[in-house]
């Protein structure tokens, strides 16, 4: 990691508890910049995660959040008035984020949208001389992905990815203690998200488009449909259109940390075996239960996710392992442990980790990168968010087509013909994919 374990400890001292703060808190911490040294930010996408992201950019003094392009005037309003409150200036509006590119002031651009928007808003940034703080996963199909690849490889502009774990310091002390190689042989790894917090999407009919959005824009490329609050803000990830499910949504974080941890990149095979197991009739479109398998030739590595059940493997609700023949570590945004196999090594004992600090510190290495030019020195570059994206990718399209799915490295495909049919989306409503 381009960060050390101290630089880590002395930022995070000094972020506290981050955008967990109220904008009031964050306003009162913030201390006088000259306008050179000033990052003029905008944000696309401010209802959930985008502006959650936002706070931890606004921690940083030197930040100025100039404008906000949302599809909903009514999400604008509100984070608008939030942040006149705390005594940040009024961001300008857009609720088309095209507009909102056209500002040569603006320096950076937070992309918090749903997934089917990321390529798009990606390469229309980068043509516009901005660089990027994107939202996980990169994209929602594995053509898309190598789109914004090569996009950021030709508009040389710094990007980093969403996958704020890589910023935070128990998860790099973890994977140091993989790396060191005191487990021993590693065959196999697991990584699971049990989500007790959410249960059924009831069906709910079509209705009209509320006030104030502009939802021909929010679709975008999706296939055109009646509005349905279901297909809406936060539950948009449940439909194949818009987002992948619990995979993409938990499995992009700690997919990544097993990658990271084994050194590796694209598994050989998949298979994946699920369904609506849990709510069989509700609105939901994406499996609430799914085992995925992984071989990448030298190791295993299993997925597996729940909706509606809160206990997973060592008793935590989510979290990685990486089972070697002397021992297994275990880890989770709370803390890590080693539990040994019997006579090979010595325990280690839970390290508590601060789980407030990841983002924040995701934020600021970011920044840093983008004042110095270091692309080199990003926690979480595009190529990171590619590896794990294309992995969660393939495990679904292994669950939708049913086959146990080959990946052809040379040709970047893989050997099915139901499989490849899932690479490239189709864009609607006038939208063309980016030629990259």
């Amino acid at each position: 990691m381009p960060y050390s374990r101290r630089n880590f400890v002395k930022t995070a001292s000094v972020i506290a508890l981050g955008a967990t703060l109220p904008l009031e808190a964050i306003a009162s911490l913030r201390r006088r910049v000259s306008p050179n040294d000033k990052i003029q930010v905008g944000l696309i996408g401010a209802n959930n995660q985008g502006f959650t992201n936002l706070k931890s950019f606004l921690l940083n003094s030197e930040v100025e959040c100039v404008a906000i392009a949302d599809v909903d005037e009514n999400v604008y309003n509100r984070r608008a008035e939030e942040l006149v409150q705390a005594n940040f200036k009024k961001p300008a509006f857009y609720q088309d984020y095209r507009k909102m590119l056209k500002d040569k002031d603006i320096d950076v651009v937070i992309i918090g949208t749903p997934d089917h928007w990321h390529c798009l808003m990606l390469v229309d940034t980068l043509e516009a001389g901005k660089d990027a703080y994107l939202e996980k996963p990169i994209g929602n199909s594995i053509h898309e992905i190598d789109i914004m690849a090569n996009a950021v490889k030709k508009q040389q502009r710094l990007v980093q990815v969403g996958q704020w774990q890589r910023s935070q310091p128990h998860f790099v002390d973890a994977i140091n203690f993989v790396h060191s190689g005191q487990l021993g042989h590693i065959r196999t790894t697991k990584t699971w998200s049990y989500v007790d917090w959410k249960g059924a999407v009831p069906k709910v009919p079509d209705a009209p488009v509320p006030a104030g959005v502009d939802y021909n824009m929010w679709l975008g490329p999706a296939p055109r449909r009646p509005f349905n609050k279901n297909r809406f803000h936060a539950s948009w990830r449940w439909y194949w259109e818009y987002g992948g499910g619990v995979m993409t949504d938990w499995g992009v974080h700690l997919i990544d940390y097993i990658l990271y941890g084994m050194k590796a990149s694209v598994p050989k095979s998949v298979m994946a075996m699920g369904g609506k197991m849990a709510f069989p009739d509700d609105d939901m479109v994406t499996p609430d239960t799914l085992h995925t398998m992984y071989d990448f030739g030298n190791f295993t590595m299993q997925w597996e996710q729940t909706i509606g059940i809160g206990r997973g493997f060592y008793g935590r609700p989510h979290g990685i392992s990486f089972v070697g023949e002397n021992g297994t570590l275990v880890l989770d945004r709370n803390g890590w442990e080693v539990l040994p196999e019997k006579q090979k090594m010595e325990a280690v004992s839970y390290k508590k980790g601060d789980s407030e600090v990841g983002l924040d510190l995701h934020v600021r290495n970011f920044l840093d990168c983008v004042t110095n030019k270091t692309p080199e020195k990003l926690n979480a570059n595009l190529e990171i968010g590619r590896n794990v994206a294309l992995v969660s990718q393939m495990g679904n399209i292994a669950y939708r087509t049913g086959e146990r799915v080959y990946w052809d490295a040379a040709k970047q495909k893989f050997t099915s013909s139901a499989a490849n049919d899932l690479i490239k989306p189709v864009y609607h409503n006038g939208w063309k994919l980016p030629k990259y």
